[in-house]
């Protein structure tokens, strides 16, 4: 029993520390923020180079949102897709965020033009559930079919 302690102790501090608290106003999107969050704090490296392609933003600004700005994945994500939805510049963001950080990322999207209810909030909503499927149904590609299907090409 002990023994089994040990293992699981790294998991439980691990999935407790990936929770966090988003505040967003919906239930539904904190939690498919902290599962965002808790896949990416898995893999940084590739999570960070799956931004740099879906928001053309700079490694250097990423590190800068992790390091000094000490945001999560999950809120680096938020950040940079309340950017985009709100046509708004991500250092703006940054900014509104820095200085309301303790109010909520509901509160953040809302100075960030984004209305609880709009359209915008939907998509922010709808855009983290996405995502959070998209990491769960993550496959290798690596099949077991040898490509011998029906469609061979031939009428």
């Amino acid at each position: 029993m002990k023994k089994l302690l040990l293992i699981l102790l790294p998991f439980i501090v691990f999935s407790a520390s990936a929770q966090i608290s988003f505040n967003t106003g919906n239930v539904q999107f904190d939690t498919d923020l902290n599962t965002i969050n808790a896949n990416a704090s898995v893999d940084f490296g590739a999570f960070k180079g799956k931004l740099l392609v879906s928001y053309d933003v700079s490694e250097k600004k990423i590190e800068f949102m992790k390091g000094s700005v000490n945001m999560a994945p999950g809120e680096i994500y938020l950040a940079l897709e309340i950017s985009k939805l709100s046509k708004m510049p991500i250092d703006r963001v940054i900014t509104i965020y820095e200085r309301n950080k303790s109010k909520g990322w509901g509160y953040i999207a809302k100075e960030a033009g984004i209305k609880p209810g709009s359209p915008e909030f939907h998509q922010l909503k709808n855009n983290a559930s996405s995502k959070k499927n998209k990491a769960k149904h993550k496959g290798n590609g690596k099949g077991k079919s040898k490509g011998k299907g029906k469609g061979n090409g031939k009428k």
